[in-house]
Formats: C-alpha cells, structure tokens, sequence
C-alpha cells in the first residue's frame, strides 16, 4: 500500500518495540531473563540439574538421551532463558511452542516511515499492511499445548521450568516415534524419523535438513555451560548413520518446486514474489536486473520479520508491498526464496544498499525485542549466508554482512526513520562462529584499531521501551555497547545530530542508536584511559568502557581513511552516487546529498574498501529503459557511527591503523 500508516509504536523511534496482539497473555511472557547470566559460584550439583534432567525424562519416556540433548541444542543450545519466549514464542531448552501468546501487530516494513526502496527518483514507497489474526496456528507453534497433555504437566510450569520443558520434549518425541509405527529403541540411529516430525515442518526437505543437523550435533558432540550457569555435555558419535528411510513413513508434502538458489545442506522451497503492474502506470514489488553481471552483490542485509511466517509470505506476495529475497523460519530453519538473486528486492530503506545487496528476513514476530533465536535459525542462516558470500565474493565481516540497523539513511531527512532490526539482541559473535569467521583480536591490546567483541551472555546493558515507552527492558545478553561523552558512565551520551537536530543528548531507547556499537563493527582508537577507550564515531570522541579483565572490545588490524592534507573537514554520504556529468541522456542526475555531519581533520575511520560512484535507475515496468550509472568518481565505505557511511576517494588519505 502507499502511504504512511498509523504509527502504533509506544516510542519515537522504528525498530523493534512490541505490544503483544492479546491482552490477556500470560504475564510470564514480560517476565526478566532471570537466567541470561551464570550465576557465580555455581556448585557442580546445581550444574549437574539440566544434565540430570535429560537423563530422567530419557528413562521416563524412553527416548534416547543423546537425541534429547541433540534436538535440545539446535532448538536452544541447551538454554531456559529465564522463561522467556523466543520469537516464535518458543519456551525453554526444548523449544516448546506457544505462539497466540507472542503474535505482533504490524509486520517490520509497516512500521514508521522508512522507505524500502530508497529511491529518490520514485515516489516514496511506505509500505502498510494490517496484519490478520490466524484461525488457527500450525502445530509447530503450538506444541507447549500439546506436551502438557501428553505429560500431565501444566502450561506454565512447562514455560518456567526446565527440568520440565525436558520431560515435555521427550514426550513429544515419544508421541512422534509411535505415530509412525516404530517401536521403542535405545539406538539413537532409529530416531530419525521422530526428529524430523519434531521440527514441526510439513514438507519432507525440511524435516530431513532438521534431522540431519540434529544428527550433526550428535556425531560432533558439543559441551558448553548453559545461560543458568549449567554444564551440559553431549558426547559425540562420529560414527552415528541414522536410518532415513524412517521419514517415508511421515506423511509430509513434498516442497514447492522451482530452482532456488540455497546451499544443498539446507531446505530451500520456492515461493515467488510478484512483478506485477496495477493502479495507475504503478508496478511491483522489485526490479527486475542483471546482477552480477550488471552490478556487484556487495552487501547481505540481515532483518528480523516482526510477523508470523504465513502472514510474511502474504505480504511479499503482494506486488503493493515490498520484498525481500529470502525469508527464514524460526522453529526449524527452512528457507523461503522469493525474488532470484539477479534482482533487486525493496527492503533496506537505500537504494544504493539495495541494488548491490541480498536481502534475508528471519521470523519473528515479537511480544517484546529480547526475545531469542533458535539455533536452527541461525545455523541455516549462516549457511545460506556463508554460501551467498562465496558465490558473490561478499566478504564475511560486519561492513559487508550488515544488519538492517547499519544500513545507512540515504539523505539527512532519511535518517531518523530507518528501521533498527535485528536489533541489540542478535548474537553476532555467534553468527560469525556458524559463518566460519570467527571474531577475534588481530593486533595487540594496544592497537590504534579495535574490534567490538563483548562477551555476549555477561555484557548485559540496560535498555527501555521494548514493550511500552520508557519501561525498563528485559536485561540479558547483547552484542551492543554503550557510547559515553566522558570516560565516566555519569557522564551523558553520545549526541547524534542525524537522528536529534537540536542537539539532545542520546538515550538507552532499544531502538535508539546514537550512542552505541555492535559486536564485529570496527573502529580507529582516538584515546585510552585505564579502563575505557575511546573512538572516533559521528565525528566526534566517543568513550565506551574496556577494561583489560573483562573486555567489550579488541585489537585489530586494517585501513583507514582521515581527511586528506590541508582540509579542516570533509562531507560524509549515506550512498554512494555518481557525479552528475556521468548520467545519459534520459537519466535524471540524482543529489549526492551529503549527511549533517562532518569528518574532521585528524580523525580516522575504519574503512570497509572503495566502492565505485554507481546507480541503477529502474523507474519503471518496461526494464528496455533501466540503466546502470557508473562515474569517475570513487568512495570508500566507512564505519562511521552505528551505521556505515561513505566518503568520496578525493576526500581522504588512506592509512594502516597502525
């Protein structure tokens, strides 16, 4: 739809603030993350209670119990969080599914006034949608419902107790084991069948692309010390060959067929989005191209949905709506393609960003943003990601994989409408260990550079306005750290004049960037001072704490631009366009249009590499007119705040950060 829709955010800024659609949701859902960090001290029988409950509720149902600890990781990696749900209202360290209590009310590109395309030669393209309440939600999102009947166990006590969730999970198993006729066993190999219902999928791929991760885990074994402080082991069976015969006997549908472009390790189904004409000389909802070959892909841009999954795959079948190219779903990881990577999709608010990136939305739909992930959905992700890189030679680093908060507004009016998902609660550091790109020092404790690099579970910033303006959020693990004027956390926050023209101070707003980086982000060191350090961010000195016990960031290597000699300061872009004398003939120039702030001399910044001045214009259905514009001039990418930026190559000197 075009227009801007009513805005029913509880605060000012587009992002990730949630009212969940049901008003008596049980109160559990708003309840802390009581177990987001190990507890001190934690003794080895408390730490022995998850392993112990694994092994009762194997014997009670007889399920093997390396299947429950398999099945259990890639659901959660063995955490309760607290009680918390995750995005698909999920609970505990099964997973367990109550969704009608998590449902949202406006799916992600409904909110604010972010326009996905980006695109100045077009009138602005706010997406609206009402989002329609399911009849009724799938099993797969409702299988907490279904463990207390099975167990006897009441609801709650299956969301708040994990010993309990356990038990629950190993009854669905059971339950799942029988229904297809197989008799009890303690072989973990004649389970497959059984997990492969467990993901709740109901196509065949996606069932046996779950199983065979959760038999992955089994082979390889896994061992870490859970949110609650807990030590759980899974011992690893490389020799471990499942029987897959058993899935024939599942009564699942075969996937939509058409030829998706996935790695083969994951499951992929295609469902297109339209291109499509209608209303008045209007078409969409993305433009047809010819990349690579007309353009490089450069970026990965990684949102959340903010919507139920059937309702997400409505939408980007809407030619009025916007699109993306790839939706995952939460509860078992299957990948949805919609538009063929050639082509650009409508989704990150700059059009520069979209006609060079690859656009991946992942399910949630939240009743507040610090809701979790499951592991099935991050592991798909980053092998779709790691292959996406590969086959368009993306470099795995977080100028290049970015989130759809670090996507820059295009113009200065721009700014304070993009959106802020995946928001302070993606665990990137996680991410980049399943892309095979771990984040880690490579340069010393002292280098002139520095890569975010909190420890995810312990760094634990405070943050409001996740359900209702101003209230306190859940506090728990993040990838994001605070940004200070002064190395004192009295001391105000960083200013952004971009998203406050007069001048106020930042805030702890969830969906406030102004004053915060991101795990992975890279920036040049302007200061130290015991504990904190200092760098060069929106143009200005920004002090986050560092200390050499408990680190939130460390030394790395690379290149960055600094004003080149004799000039005080130079202009900084949110796009990267080329000079008006390099457009043809019936090709409106487009506006450079330079951001509210400044580079100033003797300040450096991370550069990401140079990227040429470019822009594609597709104006309209009839692609016989669409053109790509390339100039003389040339641009660096820069990690200057939250979000990149670019400079122009004429501007700046470039220099080891060393």
């Amino acid at each position: 739809m075009r227009g801007s829709p009513t805005d029913r955010r509880p605060t000012p800024h587009p992002g990730r603030t949630r009212r969940t659609a049901f008003a008596a949701a049980p109160a559990v859902l708003l309840l802390p993350l009581l177990g987001a960090a190990p507890p001190e001290n934690q003794s080895s029988s408390a730490s022995a209670r998850l392993q112990g409950a694994f092994a009762a509720a194997s014997a009670e149902y007889g399920v093997p119990h390396d299947v429950l600890l398999g099945v259990s990781y890639l659901q959660s990696r063995w955490d309760a969080h607290g009680g918390a749900p995750s995005v698909t209202g999920g609970y505990g360290p099964m997973h367990l599914t109550d969704t009608r209590t998590a449902l949202a009310e406006a799916p992600h590109h409904s909110e604010g006034t972010e326009d996905a395309r980006g695109d100045d030669s077009r009138a602005p393209l706010v997406a609206g949608a009402d989002l329609p309440e399911p009849a009724e939600l799938p099993a797969r999102l409702r299988t907490l419902t279904r463990a207390a009947e099975l167990t006897g166990l009441p609801a709650r006590t299956l969301r708040t107790d994990a010993g309990a969730n356990v038990a629950g999970g190993a009854a669905l198993l059971a339950a799942a084991q029988r229904e297809l006729g197989a008799r009890p066993s303690s072989d973990p190999a004649d389970w497959y069948g059984a997990v492969a219902r467990f993901s709740g999928a109901d196509d065949r791929a996606t069932a046996a692309a779950y199983a065979n991760e959760v038999f992955a885990v089994i082979r390889d074994g896994a061992q870490r010390v859970t949110d609650a402080g807990q030590r759980v082991t899974l011992t690893a069976e490389p020799g471990l060959r499942p029987g897959t015969g058993q899935l024939s006997r599942a009564g699942l549908r075969a996937a939509a067929a058409g030829a998706t472009e996935c790695p083969a390790t994951v499951s992929c189904e295609w469902i297109p989005a339209p291109y499509a004409e209608f209303g008045d000389n209007d078409y969409g909802n993305h433009d047809l191209a010819d990349r690579p070959t007309s353009q490089r892909i450069r970026y990965i841009v990684v949102h959340d949905t903010e919507g139920y999954w059937d309702t997400t795959l409505e939408l980007v079948q809407d030619p009025t709506y916007v699109s993306w190219h790839y939706s995952l779903r939460s509860t078992d990881g299957h990948i949805a393609q919609h538009i063929k990577n050639k082509d650009v999709a409508w989704h990150a608010g700059n059009w520069y960003v979209n006609s060079e990136s690859v656009g991946l939305e992942h399910e949630g739909f939240l009743a507040s943003p610090d809701a979790w992930y499951t592991e099935a959905m991050y592991r798909t992700s980053a092998r779709l990601v790691k292959y996406l890189a590969d086959k368009y030679g993306v470099p795995l680093d977080r100028q290049h994989i970015l989130g759809h908060d670090t996507v820059p507004g295009p113009t200065t009016a721009t700014i304070p409408g993009m959106h802020t998902d995946p928001g302070p609660y993606w665990d990137w550091r996680h991410y980049f260990e399943l892309l095979g790109e771990p984040l880690g020092a490579t340069s010393g404790e002292n280098s002139a550079m520095v890569t975010i690099l909190p420890d995810y579970a312990d760094n634990r910033p405070a943050f409001t306005g996740c359900v209702t303006g101003g209230a306190p959020c859940a506090v728990h693990g993040s990838s994001a750290v605070r940004l200070y004027s002064r190395p004192d956390v009295t001391s105000p926050l960083i200013k952004d004049i971009g998203l406050r023209p007069d001048g106020s101070v930042s805030t702890i707003g969830v969906n406030d960037l102004g004053s915060r980086v991101s795990t992975g982000q890279q920036y040049a060191v302007a200061e130290r001072q015991g504990d904190w350090t200092a760098i060069w961010y929106l143009g200005q000195k920004a002090w986050f704490q560092n200390p050499k016990g408990k680190p939130t960031a460390v030394g790395a290597a690379g290149l960055v631009v600094t004003p080149r000699e004799g000039l005080a300061d130079i202009p900084v872009y949110g796009r990267a366009y080329p000079e008006a004398a390099a457009y043809p003939a019936g090709v409106p120039a487009q506006a450079v249009s330079p951001w509210p702030y400044k580079l100033l001399k003797d300040q450096k910044y991370v550069t990401g590499g140079r990227v040429p001045g470019e822009y594609y214009y597709a104006v309209s259905f009839d692609t016989s007119g669409h053109r790509v514009v390339v100039g003389e001039d040339l641009y660096y990418e820069i990690q200057f705040g939250h979000r990149v930026a670019f400079v122009r190559a004429a501007d700046v000197r470039v220099l080891p950060a060393a």
